[in-house]
């Protein structure tokens, strides 16, 4: 019967985001919060999909790491150690201004592609809403807290917490399960044209580099949100033309 008719809503395109970066790129944490700014102030950010992509700025990076960032960096760049400090505390006081607590002074140089594969399991466990969590809960445990990543342990406990299966994550880090998907990932940056991270890549067809201001991300949002959803070109109307309105018809 017509009343028991049921009409399956049609789902419209959405916008998708990837984001290339790395759990220990302190731009990358303040373009993630950058990109979350840009959200939280667009019209239509329940129909956007954000997915997190691999990306290791030092591959060669130790999984024992027995060197603080700030030595590390002094060393790779000629600076002083009282240089490279000052290179961190005008990083921290960006992420300040982004409402995040950063302790540079305490992190480690070490190597991140166990975490990197972490963050694929959390895709294949909770798509990409637990994904952002994992990644969110990673950045927080580094930056923040000062702990070591590429400590199977620490990963586990920051892991769980932030909702992936514990077997599962046991599992993964006693493999190279997800390994390849890192390598891919690093590998369609660099076919991108991505020398570094934080890139982001908007529907395939933008990509912006770096933590660029919010107001960069709203414009790119804004524009591929418009070019899926065109408006459409009224040819013909006017006050001679009949039609219903929303106060009844005119007869």
């Amino acid at each position: 019967m017509r009343g028991n008719t049921q009409v399956t809503p049609r789902v419209g395109p959405h916008v998708k985001i990837e984001i290339w970066s790395d759990v220990v790129c302190p731009w990358c944490y303040i373009g993630k919060r950058r990109i979350e700014s840009a959200l939280a102030e667009f019209g239509h950010a329940d129909e956007v999909e954000v997915h997190w992509r691999s990306f290791q700025l030092d591959p060669g990076a130790p999984t024992e790491p027995t060197e603080k960032t700030a030595s590390m960096l002094a060393r790779k760049y000629g600076q002083s150690a009282a240089g490279a400090q000052q290179m961190q505390d005008r990083v921290e006081a960006v992420a300040a201004e982004e409402g995040l607590v950063y302790r540079l002074s305490e992190t480690l140089h070490l190597n991140t592609v166990d975490s990197h594969r972490v963050i694929h399991l959390a895709h294949e466990q909770g798509g990409n809403e637990l994904q952002g969590a994992v990644k969110e809960a990673l950045l927080q445990a580094y930056f923040t807290e000062g702990r070591n990543l590429a400590d199977h342990a620490v990963l586990r406990e920051v892991a769980v917490e932030a909702g992936l299966d514990a077997a599962r994550v046991d599992e993964v880090l006693g493999s190279r399960e997800f390994e390849q998907d890192v390598w891919a990932d690093i590998e369609q940056a660099q076919a991108y044209g991505a020398s570094g991270v934080p890139f982001f890549v908007i529907d395939q067809k933008y990509g912006v580099s770096g933590a660029q201001p919010t107001e960069v991300f709203t414009q790119v949002l804004e524009r591929a949100w418009s070019e899926t959803h065109p408006a459409i070109e009224v040819l013909a109307s006017g006050d001679g033309a009949e039609a219903c309105g929303p106060d009844g018809c005119a007869i």
